[in-house]
């Protein structure tokens, strides 16, 4: 065994009912963790069923016991801080201990433009996400938090009774870029990566694997600079976005993890098969690779 954890990424796509199952499903896979994505609409899924994340979350919390829940990830582009700390907080109740706030600085698209506000240069979002980061970290440590930033104000925000996980509950940060990497120096239980986040749509598994080394030497970088031991800092693929078939074959979820394992990644995603389009998969071989990989 690799020794990555390995975790699954569920789109919140899934109507009535059916959606607690797909959570629970996950679980009794024996899956460590899973996660949603954060958009209000997504990619080719645009004009499909999408559902609010945290509030899916609030739904996956209430029917299961064990398996860790995370956004993949929050940004700023919909989101206020006090509004993302306070909900984070209530899913950490809601969870008992058991989720994990994952943020992003938020790349172009529909989610950027769903407010009408201007297009923002890449210096600003990485000014924005860094003050989002920062006051979303000062709310859920502190009971009362009064802030006034460049991009955001809190005036005696209340975070009670505060998050079951001390001091608070942990960051997964997604990043690519040193400004990124130092804030999850900074701030985060988490690294996250998607490989390059520039050619997710092109880049091959052999690219994709060498943008990973390369990112982790960057990282290791960026936590010397905040005095922190690299070692001390998680680190999560999406792997469905290294590879289109992480379980296509026998061992060979196995066989990738291993590899990932080989570059420090202590955590691994893996979309669950949905019957057509972005993500399609066989459930069965899904389960074999799964149950290979995680002893459930």
């Amino acid at each position: 065994m690799s020794g990555v954890r390995l975790g699954g990424l569920i789109l919140p796509e899934h109507p009535g009912p059916r959606a607690p199952q797909v959570w629970q499903y996950a679980e009794q896979l024996g899956l460590a963790h899973a996660w949603t994505y954060d958009h209000l609409s997504w990619r080719t899924l645009r004009e499909s069923p999408w559902f609010e994340a945290m509030t899916t979350l609030a739904s996956a919390a209430a029917v299961t016991r064990t398996i860790g829940l995370g956004t993949l990830v929050a940004s700023p582009h919909f989101r206020h801080p006090v509004l993302c700390a306070k909900q984070a907080m209530t899913l950490d109740q809601l969870s008992g201990g058991r989720f994990t706030l994952g943020l992003g600085a938020g790349g172009p698209g529909a989610d950027a433009e769903v407010l009408g506000t201007r297009q923002l240069s890449q210096s600003e979002l990485a000014d924005r996400f860094e003050e989002f980061t920062r006051l979303c970290d000062l709310l859920l440590r502190a009971p009362e938090v009064t802030f006034h930033g460049r991009w955001y104000d809190a005036v005696d925000a209340r975070s009670l009774p505060g998050c079951v996980q001390r001091p608070r509950l942990p960051f997964a940060v997604a990043a690519t870029g040193p400004r990124g990497m130092r804030l999850a120096a900074r701030y985060a239980a988490t690294w996250v990566t998607v490989g390059d986040a520039r050619a997710l749509e092109e880049q091959d598994e052999r690219a994709a694997f060498a943008a990973l080394r390369a990112q982790s030497g960057r990282l290791a970088a960026a936590c010397a600079a905040e005095g922190r031991d690299p070692a001390t800092l998680r680190r999560l693929a999406v792997l469905s976005r290294f590879v289109p078939d992480p379980y296509s074959s026998p061992g060979r979820l196995a066989e990738l993890l291993g590899r990932l394992a080989e570059l420090g990644v202590t955590d691994a995603v893996i979309a669950l098969p949905r019957p057509d389009g972005v993500f399609a998969g066989d459930r069965a071989a899904f389960e074999r690779a799964v149950g290979q990989c995680s002893g459930g």
